[in-house]
């Protein structure tokens, strides 16, 4: 286990928080907008499967061909680097940002991020990436395999409905032709797939904040992952003193 025994917000190290959940709850967004105001490191996990899913459908890798599927994510370079105050994803040094974000790729990235060979080299990976802790991690399992011991836990959650009418909005303001019946079936079959899987299934941690997004602006979601933490922040620091 890479993270420590002793907790972060004793003063060991930088805390690690984990924010899981489906496909649309905002987990990306609310990432990035927590670590930049707690002045941590935002690892968007999803993208790092994703990437994986494009560069397989590019070589036209079997994503049921585990063996090849392995070779592949410990081969490929996954960075991310800011742009214009945007954050890109860079495959082997190509801006994937876009390409990774299809109906097509988020489909087959469910089952490439079933695949334990590739599993196990993204979380790998994960962990060498945080070991100093001050990350602010999101995907499906962060909380429940990646880090278990993470010192926050966030579960986000939201109804298909919803999470599939912001996919649309979003894909449609892209210019990307997509139906939103259509769109929430994807969306609901992304959450089958993900929570059925044998290896590391979408699941909330038993020690998880659990936050439904559903009816709840960015902003609000926000202010309360910032009070938790920072409510727990301070009572680690009234406990040492």
């Amino acid at each position: 286990m890479i993270a420590s025994s002793q907790s972060p917000l004793s003063g060991s190290r930088l805390p690690i928080i984990a924010i899981d959940g489906p496909s649309g709850v905002g987990k990306s967004t609310l990432s990035k907008l927590l670590a930049q105001e707690l002045g941590f490191v935002n690892l968007d996990t999803g993208a790092m499967y994703r990437a994986v899913a494009l560069a397989a459908s590019r070589r036209g890798i079997d994503p049921d061909d585990a063996v090849a599927l392995g070779r592949l994510a410990n081969k490929v370079v996954i960075d991310f680097a800011r742009n214009s105050g945007s954050e890109r994803v860079l495959l082997d040094g190509e801006d994937v940002s876009a390409a990774i974000r299809t109906p097509e790729i988020s489909l087959l990235t469910s089952k490439v991020s079933a695949c334990p060979t590739v599993r196990e080299a993204l979380v790998r990976r994960q962990r060498e990436l945080c070991i100093q802790g001050g990350f602010v991690l999101e995907g499906r399992d962060i909380g429940t395999v990646v880090f278990p011991d993470a010192d926050i836990k966030f579960f986000l959650v939201a109804t298909a409905e919803e999470r599939g009418r912001r996919r649309f909005l979003e894909l449609r303001a892209k210019g990307v032709p997509v139906d939103l019946a259509k769109t929430v079936a994807e969306v609901e079959a992304r959450d089958a797939a993900d929570s059925g899987r044998t290896h590391s299934p979408l699941r909330r941690a038993a020690d998880a904040v659990a936050i439904d997004t559903t009816a709840c602006g960015i902003d609000q979601v926000l202010a309360k992952m910032l009070h938790l933490v920072r409510s727990r922040q301070a009572a680690a620091v009234a406990g040492r003193e």
